[in-house]
């Protein structure tokens, strides 16, 4: 694919036999791979050039993977996908929770991971149905925020607010289809990822990310509502539709 051939991806893993794989593995698929042990060798990497995806350990000795995915979360939005060799479903949420884009339990097909970093990449290089869709309309405005769907930025009031490739993804799917209900299925298909569990929480989680960022009451959302039983429905006006 194209962007592999592009895409710099740097493994954090304290495991030297994985991290050996994973960069023959990746390798061989086109993608240029660096490794690091952990959260310094990671720091001195990534000051010598920049990459466009982190494959992250989550239990690692020395500064966890959690630690580390908020370090990044707080300076930059490069997409995360966080690996671990606990698979309970609360270690996934907290993962997602932190900023991470895509969780993977430990011991993983590698050919699924492949797959998944396909699909991450994809949304940060804006090849989803959505954009598509959005072709013309290129920054929109809902209450006091403006969402540039060029530069993937939100704003309000002209004050940044960061966000992650995981929630500019989903929040671009929302301001593309204003007042309408849509399901965790739709939304799924929407962000072109793959074949997920059915009870897979991931899309709640990037929901709850956002409303703490651009609602007033998180648990009284007046932009991104609750449809019970059936999905979420983005209402541009906010309290006043």
């Amino acid at each position: 694919m194209e962007e592999s051939s592009r895409a710099r991806i740097l493994v954090v893993d304290d495991d030297e036999g994985l991290r050996e794989l994973l960069s023959q593995y990746l390798g061989s698929n086109g993608y240029l791979v660096t490794l690091a042990d952990g959260g310094a060798a990671m720091d001195a990497r990534m000051a010598e050039q920049a990459f466009d995806l982190v494959i992250l350990d989550l239990m690692m000795a020395g500064e966890d993977g959690l630690s580390i995915a908020r370090r990044l979360r707080s300076g930059s939005r490069q997409p995360i996908i966080m690996l671990s060799a606990r698979g309970e479903d609360i270690d996934r949420i907290i993962g997602l929770e932190v900023g991470a884009d895509d969780y993977l339990a430990k011991p993983f097909n590698p050919r699924e991971l492949l797959a998944r970093i396909r699909a991450v990449l994809r949304r940060g290089q804006g090849e989803s149905t959505v954009q598509q869709s959005a072709q013309t309309l290129r920054k929109v405005r809902f209450g006091e925020f403006e969402l540039d769907l060029d530069a993937q930025a939100l704003a309000r009031e002209g004050v940044a607010i960061p966000l992650t490739s995981a929630e500019f993804s989903i929040l671009q799917i929302f301001v593309t289809h204003p007042n309408r209900v849509l399901s965790r299925d739709q939304l799924m298909d929407m962000l072109k990822g793959y074949d997920r569990d059915p009870f897979d929480r991931s899309i709640d989680v990037r929901v709850t990310r956002l409303r703490r960022k651009i609602e007033v009451n998180p648990a009284e959302p007046q932009y991104i509502r609750t449809v019970w039983g059936q999905g979420y429905l983005f209402a541009p006006k906010g309290a006043h539709s």
